[in-house]
């Protein structure tokens, strides 16, 4: 039997959130506000995970990976603080972050996860 796939917050061209089995996706998030500094919408960003995976059954401890895109590399440090403020002990997913230009010229960091549910 396939397993169902659920799907939330759905548009035209994404949802930010997909269930399928115990895996839970969550499309790129970005900060609401474009013009803050990096700490700033790395600190929303987090949030807005944080609230789609505890929509979907899973919580910062169950990551997986982690793709981040930094605007700017030269803001690794200041990401990273941030991150790691956020990130449960002994908890850190396989994670990959590279310099890209982003959706917005004002966006600084966009971070896209996968994590096991339950």
């Amino acid at each position: 039997m396939t397993a169902p796939i659920a799907r939330a917050h759905t548009n035209n061209r994404m949802s930010q959130l997909v269930r399928h089995g115990d895996l839970l996706f969550l499309a790129g998030q970005v900060a609401d506000s474009y013009e803050a500094d990096v700490s700033t919408q790395t600190r929303e960003v987090l949030a807005h995970i944080t609230t789609l995976l505890a929509e979907g059954g899973s919580g910062r401890d169950r990551l997986l990976s982690a793709v981040i895109h930094l605007k700017d590399i030269g803001d690794f440090a200041k990401m990273n603080a941030e991150w790691e403020a956020w990130m449960p002990a002994g908890a850190a997913p396989a994670r990959t972050t590279v310099q890209a230009t982003l959706a917005h010229p004002d966006l600084k960091v966009e971070i896209t996860v996968i994590a096991a549910v339950g």
